[in-house]
């Protein structure tokens, strides 16, 4: 969550866009991600310069010797924020216009990337230099408060706050995924270095980059000291879909600043005909819209066959079946009538899930987890695809608590059930002898199917009731009677004092 000082600056920032005259909330979001990714461009460049250095390797910076520039030629040095932002308002402008701006919409080679795609139309809206020299100068304020809080992902919150600033956010289903609970789906699932990830509703793209994040971090030799799973990574790997361009934009150039060259990131109506893919992934990690109601002829025929409805987040389950390879795994979050919903919609999705693939895990979320957005119970499934079934015990595990407060402040909190989840998934050989009271444990499928295919944890969790020992009637009795007396005593006193 973004607040105290850093939110009161991105505050004072919106408010500069608003004062100068664009009062449009997406060309807001829009302009300021341009000019965050310009900024992050340069402090990427100049990551990869020292580490290159650090470790004998070849790599050329963007920004040295001559840029080409439409039919110009300039020095590359001048489009790098750290030396543009120094310039006079009205050489900073034209600097902007002129030169970074095209140089930006066109830094990718590849003409047909997603990048390219979806930065082509983009437009440089600013109308004045001195408001661009208030932007700029307002911006690096708020990195140097972003830098302070080095332990938190930072960009995603702020992202976060920009997209509440929507009139339509939560309304869309527009909302952030928190990060850390990105990061224990990402964890949970332990990217591999030949993976072909997809999240076919992607937004800013916060499940592929927390994916590219994990493997740098966790694989960084098998995955970037490889040739060929480099390119993999770079080229291959990263797939996402949504039907917002400016969500497109800034996924695309989220994926972009954490270090991934091309990712294929398009607009697509992911339910729809208009998405052909069918066993092509090998992990899906998302967090489907699920407020929405389609009309029949809107959606994929195949999707139907499965599971007839109109409602997104069932919908959405079928198409992460019909995406994944054989021995594709997924991790999704579901809201929580996904689990016990009792129309024959949702009983056939879950049918097909434990009786066609194998069923692995429901982690049950508590209902404060996306505040302040929506107050939703949650849960994450995460699945194989088998095509032949393979279910024989689902492991389910009851959240508590996230390491934040439940309500709509989040404050950071002590508890916090994640690396417990985490630690209990890697090693479910030592969950098979706990109890149904604990806090996770397994179900067999006969009783899962027995029970309608409800995946609900309340449906198999045991609470243990501890008997409470109560004084006899008559000695209860005589205690009221004693406060009566002492409250009657008190009363006369307080009667001659008045």
């Amino acid at each position: 969550m973004v607040t105290g000082e850093l939110k009161n600056k991105i505050d004072s920032l919106w408010e500069i866009f608003w004062t100068g005259g664009l009062t449009n909330p997406l060309d807001v979001i829009e302009q300021m991600t341009y000019l965050m990714f310009i900024r992050d461009l340069d402090d990427a460049d100049n990551i990869h310069v020292k580490e290159s250095a650090m470790l004998g390797l070849p790599y050329q910076s963007i920004f040295s010797g001559e840029v080409e520039v439409g039919e110009r030629t300039i020095d590359g040095r001048l489009m790098k924020w750290s030396v543009f932002h120094d310039f006079p308002a009205a050489k900073m402008y034209s600097v902007m216009q002129e030169w970074v701006f095209p140089f930006i919409k066109n830094i990718h080679g590849d003409k047909t990337s997603a990048y390219a795609k979806y930065m082509g139309d983009a437009i440089f809206k600013i109308p004045t230099p001195l408001m661009l020299d208030k932007i700029v100068v307002s911006l690096d304020e708020i990195y140097e408060q972003m830098a302070q809080i080095a332990d938190a992902d930072t960009r995603g919150d702020v992202y976060e706050y920009l997209l509440s600033k929507l009139a339509t956010a939560g309304v869309n289903g527009q909302f952030r995924t928190p990060r850390h609970i990105i990061r224990m789906m990402v964890e949970m699932m332990d990217p591999k270095a030949d993976d072909v990830i997809c999240d076919p509703a992607c937004g800013t793209s916060g499940f592929l980059v927390a994916a590219s994040e994990y493997l740098k971090e966790n694989k960084k030799t098998e995955v970037l000291f490889n040739n060929k799973n480099k390119d993999h990574y770079m080229n291959h790997m990263f797939h996402g879909y949504d039907m917002d361009r400016t969500m497109l934009r800034i996924g695309a150039m989220n994926m972009m600043t954490h270090g991934v060259d091309n990712p294929f990131i398009e607009y697509r109506d992911s339910l729809s005909d208009q998405n052909p893919d069918s066993e092509k992934y090998s992990l899906i990690l998302a967090n489907p819209p699920f407020k929405g109601s389609l009309d029949y002829d809107t959606v994929s025929a195949d999707l139907l066959k499965i599971c007839k409805t109109k409602k997104t987040e069932l919908l959405f389950l079928a198409l992460f079946e019909r995406m994944l390879k054989i021995g594709g795994r997924c991790a999704c979050i579901v809201p929580d009538g996904v689990l016990f919903g009792s129309s024959k919609a949702h009983k056939d999705i879950r049918k097909e899930i434990v009786e066609e693939q194998r069923l692995e895990a429901v982690i049950s979320m508590p209902s404060g987890v996306f505040k302040p957005y929506a107050g939703v119970s949650t849960a994450i499934l995460i699945f194989t695809k088998t095509g032949h079934g393979g279910t024989d015990r689902v492991w389910f595990y009851d959240m508590r608590a996230d390491g934040y407060s439940l309500d709509d402040k989040r404050t950071k909190m002590k508890e916090d059930d994640i690396p417990d989840i985490i630690r209990r998934f890697r090693n479910l050989e030592g969950e098979t002898e706990r109890k149904r009271t604990e806090q996770s444990f397994f179900v067999e499928k006969k009783e899962i199917v027995e029970n309608g295919y409800d995946l609900s944890i309340n449906k198999y969790k045991e609470v243990e009731y501890i008997p409470v020992e109560y004084p006899p009637t008559e000695e209860i009795m005589d205690k009221i009677m004693e406060l009566d007396a002492e409250i009657a005593r008190e009363m006369q006193k307080l009667r001659k004092m008045l």
